[in-house]
């Protein structure tokens, strides 16, 4: 058998940042984003020994382990190393990892194959956790064991999917308050949106320890707490269907965030970004920590088109895509049912045999 999981890809409207401590245990982080249909898959093939050989089918890199060894964080695929470990893996088995998007590309793409793998690895052992702990262990994973600097929204949106407001205190102390959106205001939103591929790849760890640094700074402490009203904001408008004014509201968190560390955005981002605006867009931002991958774009739909055009006049990539209301899932694929040798199929005129 093969057992699978998968855990969708997030965009953050708002509040990006607030979610890192100490800013989240001292004031409060608060975040309004939604899960999107990009995906990260972990397919998991039990072996009848004792290794585990991991297969990066986006890197072309193949790791091997000894379930009677320690596990060791070598550099070589330590979110793996560090999952297994977690989930106390000492079976042999294959694992195979897939992402529909590139490191780095502000779409929160290593927690989001770290939820992946603890979601299969969990069926695979019938231990059941909620959203909640699964959300949890993740970031205890990713964040404690591997000391991987960042936040907690990419575990939790990813765990529970859908249009969320995040709300963040620390650990232990998230609450996820999912917005009950009418399909209407999801699919006009959807239209005016466009998620445009700057082709540059963001180290986050670097930038958010960068942001970090600024806390104690009074401009960039200012800045993180208009970014966390501004989520409020977000929240307010979308839920009323106000998207004017939640595209203009995009921007002012765009320029706010700025302010919070100098290397979130660079000359090229601005210059791409200043472009869209005279094109029609009437707000975006950047995706993720910053310093490059996706820039997403409100749009309103009669200027769409030029929009997109001249993203890709200046290089863009734009991205089809869509929202997703799931969360993460899991489930079990039976290779021995497709080992039909023949397929035959009665018609009004006979029997049709299909060899396979």
């Amino acid at each position: 058998m093969v057992i699978r999981g998968r855990a969708p890809l997030r965009i953050s409207f708002g509040g990006g940042g607030t979610d890192v401590a100490p800013f989240c245990e001292e004031q409060g982080g608060a975040i309004i984003g939604s899960t999107i249909n990009k995906y990260a898959y972990c397919s998991i093939v039990p072996r009848d020994d004792d290794q585990i050989v991991v297969h990066s089918l986006d890197f072309d890199m193949t790791v091997k382990y000894n379930t009677n060894e320690n596990y060791v964080y070598d550099g070589k695929l330590d979110l793996v190393t560090a999952a297994l470990k977690a989930m106390d893996i000492k079976q042999g088995c294959e694992v195979y990892l897939q992402c529909d998007a590139p490191p780095g590309s502000g779409l929160g793409t290593s927690s989001t194959v770290m939820v992946a793998m603890l979601t299969a690895m969990s069926r695979w052992k019938g231990t059941m956790m909620d959203a909640y702990a699964m959300a949890d262990l993740a970031y205890q994973v990713e964040r404690l064991d591997l000391k991987i600097d960042g936040g907690y929204q990419d575990q939790y949106a990813s765990t529970f999917g859908g249009f969320n407001f995040i709300e963040f205190h620390g650990r232990n102390n998230v609450v996820v308050n999912p917005l009950r959106i009418k399909k209407d205001i999801i699919h006009e939103l959807q239209y005016n949106l466009l998620l445009c591929y700057t082709g540059k790849v963001h180290v986050s760890a670097n930038i958010i320890k960068d942001q970090v640094q600024n806390y104690e700074k009074q401009d960039a402490f200012q800045a993180m707490c208009e970014v966390k009203a501004l989520a409020y904001a977000l929240k307010d408008e979308l839920l009323k269907g106000n998207l004017h004014s939640f595209g203009k509201l995009l921007d002012y968190g765009w320029q706010s965030k700025k302010r919070m560390s100098t290397k979130i955005s660079n000359p090229q981002i601005d210059e791409l970004y200043e472009e869209a605006l005279k094109a029609g867009a009437m707000g975006g931002k950047l995706l993720g920590a910053g310093g490059g991958g996706f820039l997403l774009l409100y749009c309103p739909y009669n200027v769409r088109h030029k929009v997109a055009a001249r993203m890709e006049q200046m290089g863009g990539q734009l991205t089809d895509w869509n929202f997703e209301l799931r969360g993460a899932q899991s489930w079990v694929a039976d290779d021995d049912r497709w080992q039909y040798n023949q397929v035959k199929v009665h018609m009004p005129n006979g029997e049709y045999r299909f060899d396979i």
